[in-house]
């Protein structure tokens, strides 16, 4: 393995374990085991090693996430951006981190920039209907607040389990089968 792969390999675990504010530069140097200006030469700044290290979780997120709404299933999508959450709560406080993480390379908007359109596209299919983004945005944030909330426990308190509350959620974006005119006349 690369030093480069190693940092970031390493920089992930050490994420993991202690969340951002518990891991450095230096710290992530000593335990791949290269001097404290070795990532340097690689990474030009720290948000820039940390974009590396977000990059590799969007990557694996999206191993999960793409197909799902490539299939047109909303609800395994939303289950997978709210099961990453609750699994990897530090790499998920990462990858949501765009003001941190913004310039630093990675090109990290590629992925989440595809979502963001696939979302909006299996929308449109599963409704049968036009979806405007803001729609799409308001659905991404519901299923974002969840994955976020469950991420730090804070829904344990209410003891609603956040993948029934996810199924609400979803409910709201489904098409009401049409009626038919006969219906419509006799109410």
């Amino acid at each position: 393995m690369s030093a480069r792969d190693r940092l970031v390999t390493v920089g992930t675990q050490l994420l993991e374990e202690h969340g951002l504010a518990g891991i450095s530069l230096r710290s992530i140097a000593s335990a791949a085991g290269v001097s404290h200006g070795a990532p340097r030469r690689y990474f030009p700044t720290y948000q820039a090693l940390l974009a590396a290290i977000a990059r590799g979780g969007l990557e694996d997120l999206d191993r999960t996430i793409g197909p799902a709404l490539a299939r047109d299933d909303l609800r395994a999508a939303a289950r997978a951006y709210l099961d990453f959450g609750r699994e990897r709560p530090e790499m998920f406080g990462l990858v949501t981190r765009h003001d941190l993480l913004e310039g630093a390379g990675a090109n990290l908007r590629e992925i989440t920039g595809r979502w963001f359109a696939d979302l909006g596209a299996t929308l449109a299919r599963t409704t049968g209907r036009s979806v405007h983004p803001e729609e799409v945005l308001a659905l991404w944030s519901g299923v974002h607040g969840l994955a976020a909330l469950s991420s730090r426990r804070a829904t344990e308190p209410t003891g609603i389990d956040p993948a029934r509350a996810l199924d609400v959620l979803l409910e709201k974006h489904r098409t009401p089968a049409p009626r038919s005119r006969g219906a419509a006349k006799s109410r």
